[in-house]
């Protein structure tokens, strides 16, 4: 055996002793928690115009809106057409909207997060985080 497996094998025996160390979290950085909340928001988004398309496309292959058009048919009379209503274009651009508004909200909500957090800090002295090197 050479020198460093030598060296190598004596560490690996040797047993380590867990050093724990306590840190208290006095501030959130203001722009990375906006960073961090958009990009969480946009996933979100993605998301969410995937899983409409998605359901769109299943409920449309299985003729749901069909058959929801005929019982309303049946119970108002002559009515609108809810196929044309809720069609892919109609559906999606809703989806779009609402994944651009829910980022919107969403990156807002991760602002005013940190600055409470930030400002609780004064008054609660911030959060007791543990760490060990295990």
């Amino acid at each position: 055996m050479s020198n460093v497996a030598e060296k190598l094998a004596k560490k690996s025996n040797r047993r380590t002793t867990s050093k724990q160390v306590r840190l208290r979290l006095v501030y959130v950085d203001f722009w990375s928690a906006v960073k961090l909340s958009f990009l969480i928001a946009v996933c979100f988004a993605i998301v969410t115009v995937v899983a409409t398309f998605l359901i769109y496309t299943v409920l449309n292959s299985t003729d749901i809106f069909t058959k929801v058009n005929d019982v309303v048919k049946d119970i108002a009379g002559t009515g609108g057409d809810l196929t044309a209503i809720l069609s892919l274009g109609n559906v999606m651009g809703f989806a779009i909207i609402v994944a651009l508004v829910n980022v919107v909200v969403t990156t807002a909500l991760g602002a005013v997060a940190a600055l409470l957090y930030n400002m609780s800090v004064k008054i609660t002295g911030g959060v007791l985080v543990g760490f060990t090197n295990n």
